[in-house]
């Protein structure tokens, strides 16, 4: 019973109701994770179920490790058996074991977005095609259809562009097999084709407890995995907030929780309705700017906070303007820069902000920026190490086959391609019979021989990741093509690869390492702990918390974003995205917002900022231009009104 001790009465019984189907609606800052772990303990020490007959799903590798952790302070060493991790992961644990039965090895690759793409181009030119879309833009379209389980021969056509397209779709998942590979959404899609094929597999998985957390986050083909999944035992318990579902343009359906009572029979719900983290007006903004939303199931928030300060809003003349005066307020805090965070829409915006916070010589951290994994010298290595675990990946070994310069240029490489196709193999055993390829030199076929003959000796003696990179840095002239360079750059590169071969020593196989690599998000990446003011898109906070949070560029057409514009649902999902940048805050809210902005002469601000309650928000006058605040009270501008519904005049 201790474990009930600190919890609240709804949160008590979030969890001792264990059998059926529950869904927890946890609004923000409620202490939803405190109720999956404490949950967890729950069902081990008090109902004595066993701990590997628990799945808890979350939706970054960060929350399973924290909620894992927790876990073990409560009951000890058995948390460590809890099946823990993000959907991904669990696919692709499924899968190293059941994926033979859809044609693929257990060594598969698992391609990241700069794959898909490069491969998708690949495909373009070798076939031919003709297509306006950039192959980024199809891989969005694949990558759509894929969470809304449409399989290539289902894509619908209405004209050329998506026929060809369907064409594309096709080609690529023929290219992804034959490369023993699979990308993001193919782990999940995979996974539920295994578990409706296979008795055995969905047996063997079909876990007595499973806990999801950020349900509102999920999208089809997850939905379908958890009714598979919990078919058998139906105890399914999902936690999740309607009003922070953000994610639609990834393929998250919101329906999936707003219509979770009328898909699984018997369900109980239980609302989290109590504030732990922000204050009574930072709380009492936010949901009045999200009660506008219609799709919503509702709930109540509420806290026993102090009422705190009111949120500031501050009109700036241009970006500059804007992201200079942010700085001069967190000058003003005589505490820690982790403190701060600014958030914004668009990656975009983050220029001008960093520039300002350059000149004061201020440090920060961009999360989603040019991410540790994504480093050119990273990626080198990796597919190095990718292609020695799988050498049917031809994307990979495309990328290391002359990295470094080997003299194998695009002629040389074409020449290996159409022996690989004409004999059914993969690129890397056609260089296994190099001298059977006229075409290709007497000097070039022996540099490839080389290659090959350095590769293969890597291959018959993997041990320890970190030990293997080091000979691969070593063996292959990376290091040394990084020292001839002689430059600043280069040397930061060496930092961040004996940084990978630091990360690659808390594994013992080069499986676990690349598996746990290709899985890593953007979240999961920032260190709470850096001493540096924190800059993100508001949709990498969520989760996150800071004390005082900025939120920069309220613009209309910016914030709501201008493609929600003629879409009620997108509109919607801008709204609940403002409400989550709100959210995050514990003490103080500064909102922003500029009359100019990238050659745009005139901006509007943001409708949210007007469906903010008068008296909860304040002009910031010492930062306001002169003239405004001039022509404000020469106006008696509506801002200081309490009520009305458009106070800026804007319609």
């Amino acid at each position: 019973m201790e474990i009930l001790d600190s919890l609240n009465p709804e949160q008590q019984e979030a969890v001792t109701k264990t059998d059926g189907y529950l869904l927890v609606l946890a609004g923000a800052g409620s202490g939803k994770t405190r109720v999956l772990t404490y949950k967890i303990a729950w069902l081990i020490e008090h109902k004595k179920v066993k701990s590997w007959d628990i799945l808890a799903v979350t939706f970054t590798n960060k929350a399973a490790a924290e909620m894992k952790d927790r876990i073990e302070k409560l009951i000890g060493e058995v948390a460590k058996q809890v099946w823990m991790g993000t959907f991904h992961s669990f696919c692709a644990r499924l899968l190293r074991r059941y994926g033979e039965l859809l044609g693929y090895s257990r060594n598969f690759t698992i391609y990241d977005a700069d794959d898909s793409k490069n491969l998708i181009k690949k495909i373009i030119k070798d076939k031919g095609l003709e297509i306006k879309i950039p192959p980024k833009g199809i891989a969005g379209k694949i990558s759509k259809a894929k969470n809304n389980f449409i399989l290539p021969d289902k894509y619908p056509i209405y004209d050329f562009q998506s026929n060809r397209i369907k064409e594309i779709y096709k080609l690529y998942q023929e290219a992804l097999k034959s490369n023993n590979a699979m990308d993001f959404d193919d782990l999940l899609l995979n996974a539920c084709k295994v578990f409706q094929e296979s008795k055995e597999a969905l047996g063997r998985f079909s876990f007595k407890y499973i806990l999801v957390d950020e349900y509102q986050d999920t999208n089809k083909v997850q939905y379908e995995l958890l009714k598979l999944l919990s078919k058998k035992y139906g105890n399914l318990t999902v936690v999740g907030d309607e009003d922070q579902s953000i994610y639609g343009f990834r393929g998250a359906d919101i329906g999936n929780i707003l219509h979770f009572e009328k898909d699984f029979p018997q369900i109980h719900i239980v609302r989290l309705e109590e504030n732990y983290r922000s204050t009574q007006t930072i709380l009492k903004a936010a949901s009045a700017v999200v009660s506008n939303n219609k799709f919503r199931i509702g709930k109540e928030l509420w806290t026993n906070n102090e009422t705190g300060n009111k949120l500031s809003l501050y009109t700036a003349r241009n970006a500059n303007e804007e992201a200079r005066k942010v700085v001069e307020v967190i000058k003003k805090y005589k505490r820690p820069l982790k403190d701060f965070t600014v958030l914004y829409r668009t990656n975009a915006q983050s220029r001008v902000i960093e520039e300002a916070l350059r000149r004061e010589n201020m440090p920060y951290i961009i999360v989603g920026g040019i991410r540790f994994y994504e480093r050119k010298e990273i990626k080198d290595i990796l597919a190095y190490l990718r292609v020695l675990m799988n050498p049917d990946d031809n994307i990979s070994l495309a990328r290391i086959i002359n990295t470094p310069l080997r003299g194998i240029g695009p002629k040389t490489r074409r020449f290996l391609e159409d022996y690989a196709k004409k004999e059914r193999v993969p690129i890397y055993f056609a260089l296994k019979k190099v001298n059977k390829i006229k075409k290709i030199i007497l000097r070039k076929q022996k540099v490839l021989k080389k290659f090959f003959k350095l590769m293969e000796n890597h291959r018959c003696k993997l041990g320890k990741p970190a030990k293997l990179i080091e000979n691969i840095l070593n063996e292959t002239g990376y290091l040394d093509m990084l020292r001839e360079e002689e430059a600043i750059e280069a040397e930061s590169r060496i930092e961040n690869l004996n940084e990978l071969i630091a990360g690659a020593g808390e594994y013992e196989t080069l499986e676990d390492f690349i598996e746990s690599v290709s899985l890593l998000t953007n979240i999961d990446e920032w260190d709470e702990t850096q001493t540096r003011v924190t800059l993100m898109t508001t949709h990498n906070a969520k989760g996150l918390e800071f004390p005082i949070v900025f939120i920069a560029g309220l613009e209309e057409g910016l914030f709501p974003h201008s493609s929600s514009f003629y879409d009620e649902a997108e509109l919607e999902e801008e709204r609940r995205l403002f409400h989550v940048g709100l959210t995050r805050a514990k003490e103080r809210v500064y909102l922003s917002y500029a009359q100019s902005r990238r050659g745009y002469s005139f901006c509007l601000p943001s409708r949210f900022i007007d469906e903010i309650p008068a008296d909860t928000l304040e002009m910031s006058e010492e930062l306001l231009p002169a003239d405004f605040i001039e022509k404000m009270h020469a106006d008696s501008h509506p801002a200081h009104r309490m009520g009305g519904t458009h106070r800026f005049n804007r319609r």
